[in-house]
């Protein structure tokens, strides 16, 4: 037997209604943090740990399930995210993780999708309109750590572009640009830039064929 449709009308006016105490609550506790009204509620679930003088905006019709602790943002002094209009932060399939270091800048394009996937911004990390990361996948514009005495980390900016899809459980590492139109296939790990409007995958991946107009792709 169904939920009467008054019933469920009225416990989701009180969850959004829950949700909207909860994000006034987060705002109280982080002032680097600005959520756009027209924003899913939902976000209200999520897991803010910001920083003194972080940054987190997230804007107009940004969207992302109602999971409590699925999705997280990890903001360090200094550091900013941007999840810009449109864009889903979709944890129905695995967690979400955000994560921008002192001085790094993160930044989701309108449109994009990260689907269940984990993002470090030391320098800056930014997906184009529409880009696409799936489950299980990491991107990372850093080494993390030092790798020896003699040799520090090393740190270069991340750009995955306007329409790219980049599969599932695929490594971008630093200094990686994925160009417009893109593929990057599942449980690769990308350490040089690929082209606008190719396909690539394997450990590690190279070229493996052309790819057209993804502007009307889903």
């Amino acid at each position: 037997m169904g939920v009467p449709s008054g019933l469920l009308r009225a416990w989701l006016h009180a969850a959004q209604a829950s949700d909207l105490a909860r994000l006034r609550w987060h705002h109280a506790r982080h002032p680097g943090l600005s959520v756009h009204p027209t924003a899913s509620t939902a976000f209200a679930t999520a897991r803010f740990q910001l920083a003194p003088g972080a940054r987190l905006t997230i804007g107009a019709g940004a969207a992302t399930e109602r999971r409590p602790g699925w999705l997280n943002f990890l903001v360090h002094e200094g550091g900013e995210i941007v999840v810009e209009e449109g864009a889903w932060l979709r944890t129905e399939v695995a967690p979400v993780t955000l994560v921008a270091y002192p001085g790094g800048r993160l930044v989701l394009g309108p449109e994009s999708f990260v689907n269940g996937a984990h993002l470090s911004a030391k320098t800056e990390v930014r997906l184009g309109r529409k880009a696409q990361i799936g489950p299980n996948s990491k991107i990372y514009d850093a080494d993390q750590h030092d790798l020896d005495a003699e040799r520090p980390e090393g740190r270069a900016p991340v750009v995955v572009g306007e329409y790219a899809w980049v599969a599932s459980d695929v490594t971008v590492m630093k200094g990686v640009a994925i160009g417009a139109h893109a593929i990057v296939g599942a449980r690769s790990v990308v350490n040089r830039d690929v082209p606008p409007h190719e396909f690539w995958a394997g450990t590690p991946a190279r070229h493996l064929g052309a790819v057209g107009d993804r502007s009307q792709a889903r």
